[in-house]
């Protein structure tokens, strides 16, 4: 199989499909690897090192695309990319299928097979592929640093001939990957930490890290079959809310990282909460490309807030470490291929959870449920 890696087009991306050591690996395998010249220049993967490890550069993309099996990405594939597109052809990569309902349609109308890393499911067969677990491990570790760099205090305690300094107290809503990471990095910075999530089951997890769960009892499901939290009720996030508001206002640091698949994030912390903080305490957003956990979030954006409280709302965190990123991005595509490829053929078994999961259109047919309801409550909205 002839695997095309591009470069990105998205601004601000700065991470590759695959890096020359796992392009190396690939090539021993027997696979064939075309690499857009350039591609990897922004997280300092050069030409020449895709040459040495076995790789073909190309410099024309569309010469690229048309002349490969495969193609895989990072960031979803935009409007204008769509022509260079053939049918029977793959594409692989962060597809953003809930947020670009219509693109993915107009895939499959063109007969190209995708694969949507979003949509693996959290199992332990499929983590080596979890290319979202991979990423939000970065967003985690890097949300500790912005608030530790935006915050007009020291995070650990310090003994000095000046007087003792108290820890910074770091306050993480969401314990997921992300929410994880960040606890385990405040905690190796030398801050307090204490974590909230509605799912109960994590608290072990937080303790082990040397984290203080808040918690709060919910008579209700909190987590989907495939592992993700699960949107719950109103009573449940109105007593959430509170029990969220009095650690926001002791805290220095607070890092929200609640998602829910397919939707707009939870908003979790209130302006009215933030005007209870101490002055000189700092928000991380890590919802914030999927409208914020703080109702003043703003992706892309740093707002200060009375009284003198910085609420930061980075977008696409990982790109920033776009090395690593790439890396273990690296891994999980590569991982995926070997998956979907036997005997230089794509072999697809729709029984398989982990190929029904990811697999958005094939065969000139859109089988995900949930973009087809997406786009049919699209159209009856037209009506």
């Amino acid at each position: 199989m002839k695997v095309a890696v591009t470069k990105e087009i998205e601004v601000g991306e700065r991470r590759v499909a695959l890096i020359p050591d796992v392009v190396s690996r690939l090539v021993k395998q027997g696979w064939e690897i075309h690499v857009e010249s350039g591609a990897g220049d922004a997280a300092f993967f050069s030409d020449r090192a895709y040459e040495e490890a076995g790789a073909t550069i190309v410099s024309d993309k569309a010469t690229l695309w048309q002349n490969t099996d495969i193609i895989v990405k990072v960031s979803p594939l935009k409007e204008e990319e769509l022509p260079l597109l053939q049918a029977g052809k793959s594409l692989i990569g962060l597809l953003n299928p809930f947020g670009e309902p219509e693109l993915i349609q107009k895939l499959g109308e063109k007969g190209i097979n995708t694969f949507s890393l979003e949509l693996m499911p959290r199992t332990s067969r499929a983590q080596s592929m979890d290319a979202l677990s991979s990423q939000a491990n970065i967003a985690g570790y890097k949300a500790v640093l912005l608030g530790a760099t935006a915050l007009p205090k020291f995070f650990p305690m310090l003994t000095t001939a000046a007087g003792t300094i108290r820890p910074a107290t770091v306050f993480v809503i969401g314990v997921g990957v992300a929410g994880l990471q960040a606890i385990a990095t405040a905690r190796r910075l030398g801050a307090l930490v204490k974590a909230f999530d509605i799912r109960p089951e994590v608290k072990e997890q937080v303790q082990s890290l040397g984290g203080e769960f808040v918690e709060m009892s919910v008579e209700e499901e909190t987590t989907t079959k495939d592992g993700y939290a699960k949107e719950v009720s109103k009573d449940a996030k109105q007593k959430s809310q509170e029990l969220i508001a009095k650690e926001v206002a002791n805290a220095d640091v607070v890092i929200t990282t609640a998602q829910v698949q397919g939707k707009r994030a939870p908003q979790l912390v209130t302006s009215d909460m933030i005007k209870e903080m101490k002055p000189g305490s700092v928000i991380v957003d890590l919802a914030g490309e999927q409208g914020g956990n703080c109702e003043p979030t703003e992706a892309g954006k740093d707002i200060q807030m009375e009284p003198g409280i910085t609420v930061i709302g980075p977008i696409n965190v990982p790109s920033s470490l776009p090395v690593h990123a790439s890396q273990m991005y690296s891994k999980n595509i590569s991982t995926l291929l070997q998956y979907l490829v036997k005997d230089g053929q794509m072999q697809l078994d729709f029984e398989d959870d982990i190929i029904d999961g990811i697999c958005l259109t094939y065969d000139g047919e859109l089988r995900n449920q949930k973009v087809k309801e997406i786009l049919a409550s699209k159209t009856e909205s037209k009506v």
